[in-house]
């Protein structure tokens, strides 16, 4: 759910209200010029429009107004005139302020249901964690970013099948509903092409194929192509993993061993930019052991940074884990990168644990 807009407590608003009119009337008294500083205080109302509701906007803009009066009462300047163009000038401004307040809110409560539908829809796309099939176990964290005009596009999901379990952890290069987009096309185009394609190059291929066309779709739209980067498994009952990168970050094995990163032969492009190439997307082969977790993540993990411009140092926190259940190990990473990075979070997380599912009956697996 997407945060409401903040506002200021009626209390502050009274405080600094008062506190800043006792300020520009003081000087003015000081220098005796009160009736000329009393324009100052128009700036009031401009800022409660900017921080505070229409209700206190209202309050301030008719302080401002009230004490413009009562200082021009006071110390008249020379002519009726200038008496009636301030009062006049403070009314009409504060006035403005009420409206300019009342379409900011309005603005920011439009902005917060965009968001709020659109993250719906990014967890609605993905599945619920954990998932049991026959051949794994896979737990995660999936974080879309916050910021309020901002939806990424990372995605994943895990498809039961003849030929063992298909993996996708994927990523749609940009922000916005354009990269949302491409997204539900990625995944409806996976869990169809999971069940037909026999082999997983093939089944890359068809992905490949759905974001050429959402690429077309969107040139006719006038928005910009965009690219995935995506990282495809198949989990048979075999002693080995298949893999296709395509230009995704690579995992890490973590076990008995220790923690290692997966160098898999054959990285590729991204998704849509299949064209820019002669070579064909292979299988690489890696062996995942009984006690072994797969570490899957997107760039929103290991690009985190400080205030000092540091990445996150994932392999570091990592080592710090070891020994950690698996299952949660990917919500252990997230809380660290946010803390890391002093609570700011610039882009979604997913991070996903993965082993093999030690029990023969689906649904019968426990993390261990």
């Amino acid at each position: 759910m997407a945060d409401r807009p903040r506002n200021l407590s009626n209390r502050a608003s009274a405080l600094w209200t008062v506190g800043a009119t006792v300020v520009v009337l003081g000087t003015g008294w000081l220098l005796s010029n009160v009736p000329e500083f009393a324009g100052f205080l128009v700036v009031l109302p401009a800022i409660a429009a900017g921080i505070g509701t229409v209700r206190q906007t209202a309050w301030v803009s008719i302080w401002t107004a009230a004490a413009s009066a009562a200082s021009i009462a006071r110390r008249p300047p020379t002519t009726s005139r200038e008496n009636i163009a301030l009062v006049l000038f403070a009314i009409a401004f504060g006035v403005f302020a009420v409206w300019l307040c009342s379409w900011r809110l309005s603005r920011a409560a439009q902005t917060a249901r965009l968001r709020s539908a659109a993250i719906a829809m990014q967890r609605h796309l993905v599945r619920a964690l954990p998932q049991v099939t026959e051949e794994v176990l896979l737990a995660g964290v999936y974080e879309p970013m916050p910021e309020e005009n901002l939806v990424g596009g990372d995605i994943y999901d895990i498809m039961e099948t003849a030929y063992g379990t298909r993996v996708i952890l994927a990523d749609v290069e940009g922000k916005g509903l354009p990269a949302l987009g491409a997204a539900m096309a990625v995944v409806g185009s996976f869990r169809e092409a999971a069940h037909r394609e026999s082999t997983l190059t093939g089944l890359v291929e068809a992905l490949e194929q759905a974001v050429i066309r959402q690429n077309l779709y969107a040139a006719e739209a006038g928005e910009p192509q965009r690219f995935v980067t995506a990282l495809i498994l198949d989990v048979d009952g075999g002693p080995e993993v298949q893999a296709v990168n395509c230009g995704h970050l690579p995992p890490y094995v973590l076990g008995p061993e220790g923690v290692q990163a997966l160098q898999l032969e054959g990285l590729s492009v991204p998704l849509g930019l299949a064209d820019l190439v002669d070579e064909p997307r292979t299988v690489s082969w890696f062996p995942l052991g009984a006690r072994e977790t797969l570490l899957l993540f997107t760039d929103g993990l290991a690009e985190s940074r400080a205030r000092d411009g540091s990445f996150f140092p994932l392999e570091e926190h990592l080592a710090k884990l070891d020994g950690a259940a698996p299952a949660e190990i990917p919500a252990a990473l997230w809380r660290e990168a946010r803390a890391f990075a002093n609570g700011r979070q610039e882009d979604d997380i997913a991070v996903l644990a993965l082993r093999r599912n030690p029990m023969a009956r689906r649904g019968s697996g426990e993390w261990g």
